[in-house]
């Protein structure tokens, strides 16, 4: 029995329609998927954050990196990694983004959302460091997050091609110290160091662990 969850257990019903309108837009350099681990984690960080407001940091994380469809994917890596050298594009994504978010956002104009308030975190997400209010900080955090879950990490070896401990090394380096709120801070630092001791069970029992594989379907319900 397939025991995945439907698309409204991550997703609100609100944002729904937003996801389906972004998804066009996220289909390259694993958008789509990076989203929709981001938009659970920002959940998650939104009720330890509770000044910030989840109408405003919810469908700006689900719309993002709608802006990166519009760049062309053979430079997609050259902007982003360890040691990018073409930051330049980071910036027109954002631009891209915020015009094609607020299309998206127009069309379908949720009930309870500020629009403006959604594009003005959208825009700046990557190349502005500071945050500009509580909603801007959590959604970065939420992005930048997305690094040090497993599926992040994955995702960013199979890009480039390295070892999870090279990985672990970039985000100590240059993700983690830039995470805003406390919550933040923590999801990334637990979530590396859980990594990086992981990588050590061979070390101290001389073999790996006894299940490295998650398996997503099965017969057994808790």
């Amino acid at each position: 029995m397939n025991q995945a969850a439907p698309a409204a257990d991550v997703i609100l019903p609100r944002d729904l329609p937003l996801w389906e309108d972004a998804r066009p837009y996220l289909d390259v350099r694993n958008n789509d998927e990076h989203t929709i681990v981001a938009y659970g984690l920002a959940r998650t960080l939104l009720a330890m954050t509770p000044e910030a407001d989840e109408s405003i940091v919810l469908p700006a994380i689900l719309l993002h990196d709608v802006g990166w469809k519009r760049i062309p994917q053979d430079l997609l890596l050259l902007a982003i990694g360890r040691r990018p050298t073409r930051l330049d594009l980071v910036r027109d994504h954002e631009i891209h983004g915020v015009e094609i978010a607020r299309e998206i956002l127009e069309r379908h104009r949720p009930k309870g959302v500020d629009i403006e308030a959604v594009l003005e975190i959208i825009d700046g997400h990557d190349t502005v460091k500071e945050a500009k209010n509580i909603n801007d900080a959590v959604m970065k955090d939420a992005d930048k997050g997305w690094r040090t879950t497993p599926h992040g990490m994955r995702t960013i070896a199979g890009w480039y091609g390295v070892p999870l401990s090279e990985i672990i090394l970039m985000l100590q380096e240059r993700s983690n110290p830039n995470m805003l709120t406390p919550a933040g801070r923590a999801l990334a630092e637990c979530n590396t160091m859980a990594v990086k001791a992981e990588l050590m069970i061979e070390t101290y029992l001389g073999h790996g662990p006894e299940f490295p594989n998650l398996p997503t379907t099965g017969d057994v319900s808790w």
